[in-house]
């Protein structure tokens, strides 16, 4: 392959990144046992045969064969892994076509023969071409790195039902304490910038394209996320019941990754969108916008904006219970150095952050070269925007324009949501 790459792509980099990306998704496969391989624990997604080929099909898909047409390894497979789906619950599982799935021995040697190509692209291949779509400022290749760690976490939704004895979990302590009043913290009216400027970053989803400024009205909002122990005073009023609540014989418990704990008061309380907004309409307030997330996040009384919500440092542990620092939630407010300087917490780590805006796109969208349908399919009105990042995001997605979306009703995911106020 030809040996053409701009100064600023650093191909050592990119490979370490791959391989980690590998080395977590063998984590991640090796914890599910292998009686369950073909099963699908949420029934409206895929087994876990799909997502093991689909992974590393999707990397030699996008890079390899469709960005620098290289031959194809099996077209069969590759087909069969091409794509998953984007359920709603009220979808019917039964009009899902059936599949004859490979073995995993074929699924693996499949898997392995797409590494060998994806490497031998990153390290040989003009990965940076202006001439073709999808090689402009390398985006097939960011396309595959920042995938993989997307299904990582979609992955472990997926796990998180299985039953206890059908998962290999190591195992992590739990802690709960008491939690601070949430009084409100009053947000003064100001300027948010979403998006970014496409050419001024080295990589970005379609959907966070173009950056624009919005005028925000003041406004209140919580200092912490609403908890389990808040929640159920709304469960006990008659309000819906969370999706990773169980009530037992002696009371209620919360299924964590691992299996079940009691109830952890002073976690942030993991719902739907229609749920959450449920609770704040209850309880006399409103799940926030995108725009007034980024005016919290990012904004200050001062007026700039920062990068993080802790100032200009690059993500880490430091900050927030996200990039695997947990498997699961931790008391809110227990990373006070990540607040923003609002004093609000957590609103990058410990869960998603619903809000009330519909996904979306800016004004300048451009589907992307290298995976057109990644944005475009949801442009729907039933998807909702999320903010943030949950204790299994990766580090790569924790920047300010990554923008996450899910059906109002979806139940599965680490998503939780703080009150906002007029």
């Amino acid at each position: 392959m030809e040996t053409l790459l701009r100064p600023s792509l650093d191909r050592g980099r990119l490979i370490a990144w791959y391989r980690a990306n590998r080395a977590r998704s063998a984590e991640l496969f090796g914890w599910i046992d292998p009686s369950v391989y073909y099963e699908a624990p949420i029934a409206l997604r895929h087994p876990f045969v799909f997502y093991e080929g689909h992974i590393p099909g999707f990397s030699f898909n996008t890079l390899a064969r469709n960005a620098l047409r290289c031959p194809s390894i099996d077209r069969r497979l590759e087909d069969l892994f091409e794509r998953g789906i984007d359920p709603s619950v009220s979808s019917n599982p039964a009009t899902r076509r059936q599949i004859d799935w490979p073995s995993r021995d074929d699924v693996r040697a499949f898997a392995q023969a797409c590494d060998d190509a994806v490497l031998d692209a990153l390290a040989n291949a003009k990965l940076d071409d202006p001439s073709i779509p999808d090689l402009v400022n390398a985006e097939a290749a960011y396309t595959i790195l920042e995938h993989e760690p997307m299904h990582h976490e979609t992955l472990l939704y997926i796990v998180h039902r299985l039953d206890t004895q059908d998962k290999h979990i190591p195992a992590r302590e739990h802690r709960d304490e008491p939690v601070a009043p949430s009084e409100p913290i009053a947000i003064g009216a100001g300027i948010a910038t979403l998006g970014a400027e496409r050419g001024a970053v080295p990589f970005g989803w379609d959907n966070e394209f173009q950056r624009h400024a919005v005028d925000v009205p003041a406004f209140g909002i919580d200092r912490y996320d609403v908890t389990n122990g808040e929640y159920l005073a709304f469960v006990d009023a008659g309000g819906p019941v969370p999706p990773f609540w169980v009530l037992t014989d002696d009371g209620w418990q919360l299924r964590v990754l691992a299996g079940t704990i009691p109830l952890p008061r002073s976690w942030p309380v993991y719902a739907t969108q229609e749920q959450a907004a449920a609770f704040a309409s209850w309880s006399g307030a409103r799940l926030m916008t995108e725009a007034e997330y980024h005016r919290a996040a990012y904004g200050t009384p001062s007026g700039e904006e920062r990068p993080q919500p802790w100032g200009d440092a690059a993500p880490s542990a430091a900050y927030g219970n996200f990039a695997f620092r947990r498997f699961d939630p931790e008391p809110v407010g227990s990373s006070p150095r990540g607040a923003s300087a609002w004093g609000v917490h957590d609103l990058v780590g410990n869960g998603w952050e619903w809000t009330s805006t519909p996904f979306a796109p800016f004004d300048g969208f451009i589907p992307m070269a290298s995976y057109k349908p990644y944005s475009a399919d949801f442009f729907d009105g039933k998807h909702y925007v999320m903010k943030g990042a949950s204790p299994v995001t990766s580090r790569d997605l924790v920047r300010r324009s990554f923008r996450n979306w899910f059906y109002t009703d979806y139940p599965y995911m680490y998503a939780t949501f703080r009150r906002a106020y007029d």
